[in-house]
């Protein structure tokens, strides 16, 4: 038998993955949940679903889903009720793929708190726990992840990751909030902001930290143990109406493998840093990565052969999909024309991330497994960014990064 899936929320976000979750070769069935019955009308009419769709499958809430027979739950709801979601479905015997962030709230406290309960209840029910962190499943990441085993970084020395999405860009951080305020799970959510408000409790963009931190930390696989950051004061009034007192804030942290790394989240500042709006630099002794360009330098022989530099087309940073997979999503999604990669089978799939993640949840559950970014990895990229926005609210005060251990073997 074949994994059951139930897609919890199928606004636009929910909408990009619901056909891939369905195209996977290991999933036999597909379970649809929307508190808005239109949405989940669109998809069960739909003749690409036919096939693994019942209408019994059907759901109005996630108490509903949550008593069905499926085996594993997707939510890509709104990004406050991610974390009380995920707990309740593993309560209820279900496997979850979170969208990201793992939580977003304005209290620092409060999201540390969710990530000691996704653990344990990862932990305690044996349910896989796995977020939907796109930037793992990069190009450049996946490319410095084989680097990495290979052990042509030598040893690592610095890294950089950042995520630079001013307000006023491209995918408008002002329309994005309209449409969340606007939907009917979203409409209560500014009278909580109003509450933390009046409680003087302010947040900033590293509430929400894992685009930048997860790259460096998925390649090298360590964590962070200090953080010293620095927060800019926001001027536009759309922050201090979403609870933020930064817009921008920039965090230095020394890692467990003895290296460096530097994270920079900014929401208030003109175009980007790097090649995308998310991008990343690893050093090392022996290799270095920095916007698609690999070097690499041997510390013995002819002085002249020693260094060298090499431009990588975007095709080669790819990992494979396993035959079966790739050809599934080829032939029911088709590949873009003039793709980039085997991953890149539909336009808007964060650079080919999407058929990638929805991959690897499936493959952890067919082999009971855990994802890659399971509960504890989740946990320590959320940590690394609500510790510095601590120090940020201390004019860069040191602070130890809590840090939950190893995911269970």
């Amino acid at each position: 038998m074949g994994i059951s899936i139930g897609m919890v929320g199928l606004g636009s976000f929910g909408s990009a993955f619901a056909k891939l979750f369905k195209a996977h070769p290991a999933v036999d069935r597909i379970a649809l949940c929307d508190i808005d019955p239109e949405k989940i009308r669109k998809f069960a009419e739909d003749p690409f679903f036919a096939d693994k769709f019942s209408p019994r499958d059907a759901y109005l809430s996630l108490d509903e889903i949550c008593k069905s027979d499926v085996d594993a739950l997707v939510i890509i709801t709104q990004h406050w009720l991610h974390a009380p979601q995920c707990v309740r479905a593993m309560e209820a015997g279900k496997h979850v793929y979170s969208a990201v962030p793992l939580v977003t709230l304005p209290c620092m406290d409060e999201i540390l708190d969710w990530c000691d309960r996704i653990i344990e209840t990862s932990g305690r029910t044996g349910m896989r726990y796995m977020l939907g962190e796109t930037t793992c499943f990069y190009p450049e990441i996946m490319f410095c992840r084989r680097m990495a085993e290979q052990g042509r970084f030598g040893e690592f020395v610095y890294s950089e990751g950042e995520y630079c999405h001013d307000v006023d860009s491209a995918d408008n951080l002002r329309r994005v909030m309209q449409i969340r305020y606007g939907s009917d799970s979203g409409a209560g959510w500014p009278r909580q902001l109003a509450d933390y408000r009046s409680r003087n409790i302010w947040s900033g963009p590293m509430d929400y930290p894992t685009h930048s931190a997860a790259g460096p930390v998925y390649v090298m696989k360590t964590h962070a143990e200090k953080v010293t950051a620095y927060g800019f004061t926001a001027k536009d009034p759309f922050f201090h109406d979403h609870t933020q007192k930064f817009s921008n804030e920039f965090a230095l942290y020394k890692m467990a493998n003895g290296t460096t790394v530097r994270l920079a989240e900014t929401r208030e500042a003109a175009g980007q840093l790097g090649n995308h709006e998310v991008a990343f630099r690893l050093m090392g002794t022996h290799g270095t990565f920095s916007e698609n360009r690999w070097y690499e330098v041997k510390r013995e022989g002819d002085y002249s052969q020693r260094y060298r530099s090499v431009e990588l087309d975007e095709k080669e940073l790819y990992d494979p999909l396993p035959p079966e997979v790739h050809n599934e999503f080829k032939t029911v999604l088709g590949e873009k024309a003039g793709g980039v990669g085997a991953g890149d089978f539909i336009p808007s799939g964060h650079r080919g991330a999407h058929p990638y993640m929805v991959h690897e949840f499936i493959d952890a559950l067919v082999h009971d497994r855990l994802p890659v970014i399971n509960a504890w990895e989740a946990a320590r990229y959320t940590a690394m960014g609500v510790t510095a926005h601590k120090s940020a609210l201390k004019d860069g005060e040191t602070l130890t990064v809590p840090d939950w251990g190893d995911a269970p073997q």
